[in-house]
């Protein structure tokens, strides 16, 4: 059976999360265990900010995809970058690592939509190991102010039966 044909298990309790966690098993590199193992999830936190320059292309085999260029914004010297409306390029902290029997979710805090912004991220595949990326949206007219390392989404791991292969496309062990 292939993972298409797999079943989707329930999420991951917090007992097993942790000690995934404190096994180096899901997610390295994380600031503060205390603050960011939530009951479902992880608390995914904010590394760095780009603006997008160019278009991206994409077609079915990726021959000609192009991702889009990207410069990033610094942070100030106190530590936060202010964003207007817009759609931006984030890199997290937290290197994922996904075991082979799960898949990754990534949903944003809900203290970041209450400030009109949200978080989009794909889905991260059985076997995915790296320092992901998201594109964060800014919807709110008065724009928003981040803090480096700020607790701006949350990964959530479901089981999954019978997964028939790891992941191994050219995001594996990106940005680490």
């Amino acid at each position: 059976m292939s993972y298409r044909e797999g079943k989707i298990m329930p999420v991951l309790g917090d007992e097993l999360l942790k000690e995934l966690v404190l096994k180096g098993m899901i997610v390295q590199s994380f600031i503060d265990l205390a603050f960011q193992l939530q009951p479902a999830g992880i608390d995914l936190t904010l590394r760095s900010i780009s603006r997008f320059l160019s278009k991206g292309v994409l077609d079915f085999t990726n021959e000609k995809r192009r991702l889009a260029e990207v410069e990033e914004i610094p942070f100030s010297k106190d530590g936060y970058i202010d964003l207007p409306p817009g759609a931006y390029r984030i890199t997290f902290n937290e290197v994922i690592v996904v075991p082979r029997d799960c898949v990754g979710i990534a949903l944003p805090r809900s203290s970041l939509i209450r400030s009109g912004a949200t978080i989009i991220t794909a889905l991260w595949d059985p076997g995915y190991r790296g320092r992901s990326q998201g594109l964060l949206v800014v919807f709110n007219n008065n724009g928003i102010r981040l803090y480096k390392n700020a607790r701006i989404a949350q990964i959530i791991f479901i089981k999954a039966e019978k997964v028939g292969s790891s992941y191994s496309g050219s995001y594996q062990n990106e940005n680490i």
